[in-house]
């Protein structure tokens, strides 16, 4: 039986850079984690080997490293931008570049006084510490003449204390959970959003103002809600970014519902008031969703493993 070539890539994977910008004695850190795949006229290197249409994935990671230095790192999705249109346009062969990026967040170390025996507060610009939350994310597609620009997040973890329920559910022979009136809701949020820019004609979003924008409407909308599920919960911080941010048309969530039990204080003569409670880390209710701007074709992959 015949057989014939299907969907096919190829690039450098997981190119860690730092960038250092220097501003006099303070300095910015951009810390990316980028991935790139290029596709086009690859048949033959599949058929015979021939390497004549493929530029080394080593070439891909010295670009990675050499735009840092000619082009700067002003956001994750702008870096991703130079780089897909660069493999695009400087190659024949390449039809399409998608770039994957992770960002890894720092902050300033903040110092005692400026009367430190050591150095002053005023002059320590230059010490950082790894933000512990959240993983930024980029995805940047380019086919020479169309973009598609997919920005998120991933282990965003948030938690209200109250002002959630859990009541009302289907109940059968193997269900024990009881109804709840006062729990716990906590999730690790993942989510993906996609803009509306898709062509260089259009005006680019500002992405740095857009990231934390979505960032804040999305912890607004989770403080906010009083939740009778979190798939409510998941459906108002969706409807919160695109409400108010008009350069995005879709955003995917996925939730697990990390558990909080009751513990049972009863055998030691103590009464629990929601006040002590087991923090399952597995199994897990998951719950994930996405939320449209009416009139928009959802495109974020329903499985965001694959993003």
């Amino acid at each position: 039986m015949p057989t014939i070539l299907g969907q096919n890539q190829y690039g450098k994977a997981e190119n860690r850079v730092v960038k250092i910008t220097r501003d006099g004695a303070t300095h910015h850190i951009k810390d990316l984690n980028v991935s790139v795949a290029l596709s086009g006229d690859m048949e033959e290197v599949h058929y015979s080997g021939s390497n004549a249409n493929v530029l080394p994935t080593d070439t891909t990671k010295n670009t990675v490293f050499a735009f840092a230095k000619e082009h700067g790192i002003e956001s994750a999705e702008q870096f991703g931008i130079h780089l897909a249109r660069h493999f695009v346009t400087s190659q024949p062969a390449i039809h399409r570049a998608r770039i994957r990026i992770e960002e890894y967040a720092w902050e300033r170390i903040e110092t005692s006084d400026a009367n430190s025996k050591f150095i002053g507060a005023d002059e320590v610009k230059h010490s950082f510490v790894r933000k512990g939350q959240e993983t930024r994310l980029a995805q940047i597609t380019y086919d020479g003449s169309s973009w598609e620009v997919v920005s998120g997040l991933k282990d965003l973890t948030v938690m209200n204390s109250t002002n959630s329920e859990f009541w009302g559910y289907v109940k059968d022979k193997y269900t024990t959970l009881r109804e709840a009136h006062d729990r716990i809701l906590a999730t690790s949020v993942s989510g993906r959003w996609r803009f509306n820019w898709t062509d260089d004609e259009q005006r680019m979003p500002n992405w740095e103002k857009s990231y934390e924008q979505v960032r804040k409407h999305m912890l607004q909308a989770f403080a906010e809600t009083y939740s009778l599920s979190l798939q409510q919960t998941l459906y108002q911080m969706g409807a919160r970014i695109i409400d108010n941010r008009a350069e995005i048309d879709e955003v995917r969530f996925s939730l697990p519902n990390s558990h909080h039990f009751l513990v049972d204080l009863e055998p030691f003569g103590l009464k629990n008031d929601n006040e002590v409670y087991f923090a399952a880390d597995r199994p897990y209710g998951l719950i994930e969703a996405t939320v449209l701007r009416d009139g928009c074709e959802p495109r974020i992959p329903v499985d965001l493993t694959n993003l």
